[in-house]
């Protein structure tokens, strides 16, 4: 597994715990005692090791709307981020900063945006700093090369270390999220709009792709930044681009042989995130969006795979999943339901926060109904706390 990495600090609303947690390690698997097991002999008591919590989350005793909120995260341009305190408000779980115009006050607004949360909700701030054609804060971080350009040009250390210098940076903005590495396999042109990755991929070699994606994780996390790993199960040599409209990844026959390899490599080393993509998976989701759809999430990731961390979406409001499900709403509960922990929702647009309203009225409906169990719900927003930085031993269900 990999080291744990330096503890996320979140915002004063959650600092309540009295031990701190690591981040880039799986929520702790239940291991049940053998059989063969000798039972305890002794009345006498026992030290505890367990962390004592000033403000322990007890998720039961949440509202319905305060859970589901936490399962969606919004967006907001880095020029106004403040556009987003309205569903920070409500308790969203993440904000996505999008854009590339910043503010020199930028830092003094994100605290602002984060403060704007109900107690004990903070929200995670995030972005795609992942370099050459997709970063946001060049003027804050400086002007990564491509993904393509760092494996052709440099060693994985060297890309730990900048991802290290990268996530210090971000850290100091507030932002604790990287919604990066690329793990897709390509070596085509792009990024366009019928190709999703081109240089945005480190490599059509699975092994070059992998040891550069976990070097560049591991320097963010070693940061205090979350590495969010993408875009499962592998969108390299995908029919087109799905922010456009619906797209097929390569047969599951072929990802099995080349495309999955970097995700279970980061699997293994303990990635504390992963999201998953909105094109279909021929041989494993039919019709259904990835995103959407339990083979791939609950079945592949979660069972086969044996990832214990935060599930996430990429946008919702992308072209492919509007042609498949018109309805956000009902796309995200599908999502949910499926064993996603977190939906993304990265519009701009001045309708966000009646986006974000819809989506999170949609999910308290389904749990409120039993389609969508409080029990999975609250098991979500326990992971993402604990991605976050809550300890685990702070979190009751």
């Amino acid at each position: 597994m990999r080291g744990a990495g330096t503890p996320v600090a979140l915002a004063a609303a959650l600092a309540g715990c009295g031990a701190s947690s690591s981040v880039g390690t799986a929520p702790p698997r239940t291991t049940a005692v053998p059989p063969s097991a000798p039972a305890p002999t002794t009345t006498q008591p026992t030290t505890t090791t367990a962390p004592q919590c000033q403000t322990p989350v007890h998720l039961a005793q949440w509202s319905t709307p305060l859970l589901a909120a936490q399962m969606v995260a919004t967006a907001a341009l880095l020029s106004a981020p403040a556009a987003a305190d309205a569903q920070v408000g409500e308790g969203a779980g993440g904000v996505v900063l999008m854009g590339s115009s910043t503010s020199a006050d930028l830092s003094a607004q994100l605290r602002s945006l984060a403060a704007s949360s109900p107690a004990g909700v903070a929200p995670l701030l995030m972005t795609d700093e992942e370099g050459g054609s997709v970063q946001r804060l060049v003027a804050q971080v400086g002007d990564l090369p491509s993904a393509r350009e760092m494996a052709s040009t440099m060693s994985s250390a060297q890309v730990q270390s900048l991802a290290a210098t990268v996530g210090a940076k971000m850290a100091a903005l507030s932002i604790r999220a990287d919604l990066a590495p690329v793990l897709d396999l390509d070596a085509g042109p792009g990024p366009s709009a019928t190709n999703p990755d081109g240089t945005r991929s480190f490599s059509l070699d699975p092994a070059v792709a992998g040891e550069y994606g976990s070097a560049f994780a591991k320097g963010l996390e070693s940061s205090g930044v979350i590495p969010v790993a993408k875009h499962f199960p592998g969108l390299g040599g995908a029919s087109g681009n799905t922010d456009n409209g619906p797209a097929s990844t390569r047969t599951y026959a072929d990802l099995e042989k080349a495309g999955l390899l970097p995700f279970e490599r980061l699997i293994k080393e303990g990635i504390p995130a992963i999201m998953v993509a909105n094109a279909t998976v021929p041989g494993l989701s039919g019709t259904v969006p990835a995103s959407l759809s339990a083979p791939v999430i609950s079945g592949l990731l979660r069972n086969q795979l044996g990832f214990g961390g935060v599930v996430m979406t990429d946008s919702l409001e992308a072209g492919a999943i509007s042609a498949y499900q018109p309805d956000l709403g009902k796309a995200a509960v599908q999502s949910l339901q499926a064993g996603a922990d977190m939906v993304m929702l990265a519009g701009t647009g001045p309708g966000q926060a009646q986006t974000f309203d819809q989506v999170v009225q949609a999910i308290v409906a389904s749990i409120n109904a039993g389609t969508l169990p409080r029990a999975s719900a609250e098991h979500s927003v326990r992971r993402i706390l604990e991605m976050k930085g809550v300890p685990a031993a702070c979190i009751f269900l």
